[in-house]
């Protein structure tokens, strides 16, 4: 806080926005109560206190697949629904731990399955720009929220871009960190050497302030790295020339929006222009990154949403059966949408036998494939540039073809495939005044230098919007 407003007003102002803003679906349930009563227990401590959080009172939302003890959790299915969590995520209570306030748990696609906040049980949520189109997916919720300033900072999760693609479509910055940066005890699990808690926020700073309290090893997770984020000086990176690439093949696909192409190219030309070396290279791999991250993410899915029978708790048929198989069946069918039961149909079809070695193996072998080239990449070049999505956001109902949605994830299911970090800067706007952004990735573990070049990047977008005509 900067000792300009209290607590307790600005939960009061962000509780007045999400009235406001309920329109827009971006909520699943508020907090209020809780909030303020926290709010008043930061105002009375920060008064003579000896250490103030380094979240202290930063009103914060969480997704609906990140665990808040006490309180429901339902990963926007029926099948969860009125589950309550009976602890804490470790990324929620390091939150705790620095005084955030949790103010509500977001909207989502089901189990973070999907492109558009299309698929949740509980309704799509819509756009702040336009709320005829789709926020993205899956984390739509918490980008909107961070969009209608509902809230200071959301926390999403990305499998497949779930926190890049919905920050590119509502105009705000999203960063997935490496695999294993940040814990994953008690996110709930749609693929699990994919699945990563990512972060929403207006700016690069907040991002960076937020990870650097959430990251970190942690003994509830044993997929968790180690190794302490990789600090660089603001001093450096400013005086630093990069080397830079970007794949030839990505802005050559039939799918990229003109526009998008035409304005990420010419900030490519600009980064030239002020003494960066980007290089344009091949990467004849890309057309397999979709296919392969389906294909594991499925497999994975069908293990992971296995546990969801309907017995222990969540949804279950009320049907007086005898047949135990049968209210299985009769649990999963009704409680899960349309999205998820495709997920698991798949997934489980490449694990059966005789397909097994022709889908999965195979996928794996093209996983591999991948890590080895981009540890080549990352030999000669600082970052990858990238589009993060094909297009800006469309109408809600628009697209009902899902391999045509599938297919649009082609931009971001790469860095979940290969364990890198990646972040969206909401750099640029159409014709429409729709917002997209432009990707850019690092290596393993390199979220800081990411972070730092982040902020380069949309300085200079600021400086050229503020340059005379």
């Amino acid at each position: 806080m900067n000792g300009q407003t209290t607590c307790v007003e600005a939960v009061r102002y962000y509780l007045d926005k999400i009235r406001a803003n309920q329109h827009l679906n971006a909520w699943l349930e508020i907090y209020e109560a809780e909030a303020l009563k926290k709010a008043e227990e930061l105002d009375k401590r920060r008064q003579g206190a000896s250490y103030i959080g380094k979240l202290h009172g930063v009103v914060i939302g969480l997704k609906d697949v990140i665990c808040y003890k006490d309180h429901n959790i339902s990963a926007s299915s029926r099948i969860l629904k009125n589950f309550t969590s009976v602890y804490n995520a470790t990324a929620t209570q390091r939150l705790l731990e620095e005084e955030a306030i949790i103010i509500g748990r977001q909207n989502c696609d089901e189990f973070a399955m999907g492109s558009s906040n299309e698929n949740s049980a509980f309704g799509p949520v819509k756009n702040a720009i336009d709320s005829e189109r789709v926020p993205g997916g899956s984390s739509g919720g918490s980008a909107v929220a961070v969009q209608a300033q509902m809230c200071m900072i959301s926390l999403g999760s990305d499998t497949g871009g779930s926190v890049r693609q919905p920050a590119d479509f509502c105009g705000v910055v999203g960063m997935k960190p490496s695999y294993g940066t940040i814990s994953r005890y008690g996110l709930i699990a749609y693929a699990s050497s994919f699945d990563q808690i990512g972060i929403f926020a207006n700016t690069v700073k907040d991002v960076e302030i937020v990870l650097s309290v959430i990251a970190g090893p942690d003994d509830f997770d044993s997929t968790v790295s180690h190794k302490p984020l990789n600090k660089v000086t603001e001093i450096e990176e400013g005086n630093r020339k990069f080397r830079l690439c970007y794949f030839t093949d990505a802005f050559e696909h039939s799918s990229l929006d003109t526009e998008i192409k035409g304005e990420i190219k010419g900030f490519i030309e600009r980064l030239k222009d002020e003494g960066h070396e980007v290089e344009a290279i091949d990467f004849s791999m890309l057309e397999y990154v979709v296919p392969a991250y389906y294909v594991l993410t499925t497999a994975e899915a069908s293990s992971n949403l296995s546990r969801y029978d309907g017995i222990k708790y969540g949804y279950r048929n009320t049907r007086k059966e005898n047949d135990l198989l049968q209210l299985y069946k009769l649990s999963r069918s009704e409680g899960f949408g349309t999205e998820v039961k495709r997920r698991i149909l798949l997934g489980t079809f490449v694990l059966s036998a005789g397909y097994f070695d022709a889908y999965f193996t195979k996928a794996q072998k093209v996983r591999k494939l991948l890590v080895e080239k981009t540890r080549s990449i990352f030999e000669n070049f600082d970052a990858i540039i990238l589009p993060t999505v094909p297009t800006p956001a469309y109408k809600i109902g628009e697209k009902k073809d899902p391999v045509e949605i599938f297919l649009s994830d082609i931009y971001t299911v790469y860095a979940n495939l290969v364990g890198i970090p990646a972040i969206s800067l909401p750099l640029f706007k159409n014709a429409e005044n729709l917002p997209f952004g432009m990707q850019v990735m690092a290596s393993q573990h390199n979220e800081l230098s990411l972070l730092s070049l982040s902020k380069m990047f949309m300085q200079m977008k600021l400086s050229e919007s503020l340059s005379p005509m």
